[in-house]
């Protein structure tokens, strides 16, 4: 992938940073030939570097803090010197092309709303994660970057989700969908009620109307627009219900012979349905609405994870998907600010 400068990877982020983080950098320049600097403390990082004898093949950004992942949004305060505020600093004057990080997932939006800053005309910075549905992955947005939101946010969110999947899955005119407790027009809290009405009447906007919990994963839609209190509850209860699902199957393929045998005769299709449900094969969450690109990779992710990340953050940042976000929020009216 040349042509753009390396993708800055916080290394002291994630529950298994720096061992899964660095050794998914490895992947990421080996095997797909992305770019890579890596921004933490050298001293463990170059250990893990030499073990996959990979010292000078990656360089390293030397930063005195990390944030732990029980840290919230003010460590983005307390850490200035951290690694993912270096990582975000590195993109601000152009020497990254996209930040990636497995750190906490509220003290990685903090430090990147501060030192990235939100695009002209954007409101509230959005998550947007893809959900594994066919023909093509769902985006869902917001899933936890803005807890408390306004309908006139949600709106907003909705442009979002719109451009980043016109450019990352080269949709056309993506039909997007508004979470609530119901599918029709009148169902919901006042948040959503005006949040319908408002999106009905966006011009261009292919708005087809409230989707619920249960729609997550049928595809009917391309954007699924919620507020990220409801989004991020959503999202992880779905995680854990495939999860249990599918810890229940394999339990039940290897509770006989003649199980284990129907299990091998459906080895391919079970093997292509965990790949497709498996979070680390998406990279990770795109936090959306930013003067830069920044991935949020799982915090539990492996080198397999992480290099998938890097992956996307490259992919993204080719495909010009900041500027695209930034079009598509300059071309619609800028709501009146609520505060």
């Amino acid at each position: 992938m040349d042509g753009i400068p390396p993708i800055a990877l916080d290394a002291m982020g994630g529950d298994n940073a720096p061992g899964e983080i660095v050794a998914g950098a490895v992947r990421a320049v080996r095997e797909h030939g992305v770019p890579i600097v890596l921004v933490g403390a050298p001293p463990p990082i170059a250990e893990i570097l030499a073990e996959h004898d990979a010292i000078g093949e990656i360089p390293i950004v030397r930063a005195e803090e990390a944030l732990t992942m029980d840290e919230g949004a003010l460590a983005s305060l307390r850490r200035p010197r951290s690694s993912i505020a270096l990582a975000c600093h590195l993109v601000r004057r152009g020497d990254a092309s996209a930040v990636v990080s497995a750190g906490s997932t509220a003290g990685v939006v903090a430090t990147a709303k501060l030192r990235l800053r939100a695009q002209q005309g954007v409101l509230r910075p959005a998550i947007a994660v893809p959900l594994p549905t066919r023909p093509h992955p769902t985006v869902l947005l917001d899933a936890g970057a803005t807890a408390d939101a306004k309908p006139e946010i949600l709106v907003q969110f909705a442009h979002l989700g719109v451009a980043y999947a016109e450019t990352a899955l080269d949709l056309v005119e993506p039909r997007v969908g508004l979470l609530t407790i119901g599918g029709e027009a009148g169902k919901g809290n006042k948040l959503t009620k005006r949040a319908h009405e408002l999106l009905t009447a966006v011009p261009g906007m292919n708005f087809t109307g409230n989707v619920e919990g249960h729609d997550l994963l049928n595809g009917e839609v391309d954007i699924i627009v919620t507020d990220g209190f409801t989004g991020n509850v959503a999202l992880k209860t779905m995680e854990g219900a495939v999860r249990y699902a599918f810890a229940e199957l394999r339990e039940t393929l290897e509770s006989g012979r003649l199980s284990r045998l129907a299990a091998g005769l459906q080895r391919g299709r079970l093997r292509e349905l965990s790949k497709r449900l498996d979070p680390e094969a998406y990279g990770g969450a795109v936090l959306l609405g930013l003067n830069g690109t920044v991935i949020i990779a799982h915090g539990s992710s492996t080198a397999k994870g992480i290099a998938a990340a890097c992956v996307l953050a490259a992919t993204l940042a080719r495909q010009g998907t900041v500027a695209s976000v930034g079009d598509r929020v300059a071309a619609t009216q800028r709501p009146h600010r609520l505060w």
